[in-house]
């Protein structure tokens, strides 16, 4: 075996994955985790951050173009279709979250929607091509958090989609785009040096420049290697190369792949009931069983009985904010998820406009909490809980904790609801008729013939005569 290292291991790994190693529980889970991410996406394309990434990247010109989401008349060079679309995804923090922490959808499935676009109108990216590139790039995400125990814990440095997205998305492409194994290496090792994000810009209009940026350079790293450019290729092996984003790195080899296992087979990812940072939606549950103490459905919330709100969180301090002043911050804040979810009895996509952000009975409630972080609370998405102790002014307490919110891996989204969210977050830019199609589409997308169909119906085109065949093809 001509790999006798860690990177060699990875790239033969990524080289000889077959859509015959896929198991069923794999392909489900990341169809379910494609269909979130293409709904957030959408969403994500009427934000600001989005609009004005759109307008940098019209600067650049190219022979080959690349659809953009949700715009029918545009078209972008693959590299900035990737990095456009990979914002959208994040731009509202709505996208799926996994452990060790990060979100591992985003830029590896824009990266692969823009890369399939890019390559010769005669030749064709099957369903089942962009199934198995897809979970290549989501595989080796999570066998990088696994080398190292800092990994397990929510970040405190980087943003882990700057880092493991980037290579992620470059295996994703590599793969994608049939580089050999010596390829493969490079696209890994000229990935890296994309590699970091400050996890200080979180809460900032910048955050979603992490997946965009993780999207645009893992496929520029493929397309480099792909020309010759050579990088280190020790890269995963050396505490200089990958080590030095993540202290106590101890990498290993994959599996055989005789007997390959994924990771997402073992563990599945969490899907989000609205648009923060994954930690609040522990806090939201709690809130809203709080709140059944106070108030029926439907009624509003006696703020004047209320003397003090405390909230038991891990101590994260990125989430820590107590009156925040922008969507972005707000998506970041354990108050303000507690807050909201006590005043209107359910937190949305809405919550974050600025008319609910600012409103003066929100500051109110939000100035009678604090927080405070046992010592047992430990700041891990696979461990760590929230509670909400409540204190009325004729001394009366009540508190409710939350371990498990739904839509985490424990207590997955049903089917039902997913599809609702999809919906909602589609037809903000899509018609329902759009939507529907593009359900339709990855329900049965190892049966695809050509992934233009699905890039086609993201940007919003009508079919053409050769895609509407090509889709009446599936069952």
């Amino acid at each position: 075996m001509w790999a006798k290292n860690i990177t060699g291991n990875f790239a033969n790994v990524i080289h000889g994955l077959t859509t015959n190693h896929l198991t069923d529980v794999v392909i489900q889970r990341s169809k379910r985790m494609i269909l979130d991410t293409l709904g957030v996406g959408l969403l994500g394309t009427r934000t600001d951050v989005f609009q004005k990434m759109v307008q940098y990247s019209k600067i650049y010109s190219s022979d080959t173009s690349s659809s953009v989401w949700g715009h029918p008349y545009l078209k972008l060079p693959a590299l900035y279709a990737a990095f456009v679309n990979g914002v959208a995804i994040h731009s509202m923090d709505f996208d799926d979250t996994w452990h060790p922490a990060t979100h591992p959808s985003g830029a590896v499935l824009a990266a692969l929607l823009a890369a399939s676009e890019a390559i010769p109108k005669k030749q064709r990216i099957s369903g089942q091509d962009l199934l198995l590139a897809f979970n290549v790039g989501i595989e080796v995400q999570g066998r990088l958090m696994h080398f190292s125990k800092e990994a397990s814990n929510v970040p405190k440095r980087f943003h882990p989609p700057s880092i493991l997205g980037t290579l992620g998305s470059a295996a994703a492409t590599a793969k994608l785009l049939g580089l050999n194994q010596f390829k493969c290496k490079e696209a890994l090792a000229i990935a890296a040096s994309y590699g970091g994000a400050p996890l200080a810009n979180a809460a900032t209009q910048t955050k979603p420049l992490h997946v965009g940026n993780a999207s645009r350079h893992g496929l520029e790293a493929t397309t480099l290697a792909s020309l010759g450019l050579q990088a280190n290729k020790l890269i995963l092996d050396l505490e200089s190369g990958f080590g030095v984003f993540y202290t106590e790195y101890l990498p290993q080899t994959l599996p055989s792949l005789e007997c390959y296992s994924w990771l997402l087979g073992q563990q599945d990812v969490a899907i989000k009931t609205f648009p923060a940072h994954l930690g609040t939606h522990w806090m939201a549950e709690a809130a809203l069983a709080a709140r059944k103490h106070l108030a029926k459905d439907g009624e509003s919330l006696p703020i004047g009985r209320i003397k003090s709100v405390l909230l038991k969180v891990p101590d994260m301090q990125y989430v820590n904010r107590l009156f925040p002043s922008s969507e972005h911050e707000a998506r970041h804040s354990f108050q303000f998820a507690a807050c909201s979810a006590l005043l209107d009895g359910c937190i949305s996509v809405e919550s974050f406009k600025e008319r609910n952000i600012s409103r003066p009975e929100l500051k109110e409630l939000l100035s009678k909490t604090h927080l405070e972080h046992p010592l047992d609370n430990h700041p891990s998405f696979n461990s760590l809980y929230c509670e909400i102790v409540i204190t009325l002014k004729d001394g009366s307490t009540f508190s409710e904790h939350c371990d498990t919110f739904y839509g985490h891996w424990r207590k997955p989204l049903r089917r039902a609801d997913l599809v609702k969210k999809f919906n909602a977050n589609a037809t903000t830019v899509l018609s329902l008729e759009g939507a529907q199609r593009i359900i339709e589409t990855v329900d049965h997308l190892e049966r695809l013939e050509d992934c233009r169909v699905l890039t086609s119906l993201l940007q919003g085109y009508e079919l053409t005569a050769e895609q509407a065949k090509l889709r009446s093809e599936l069952p």
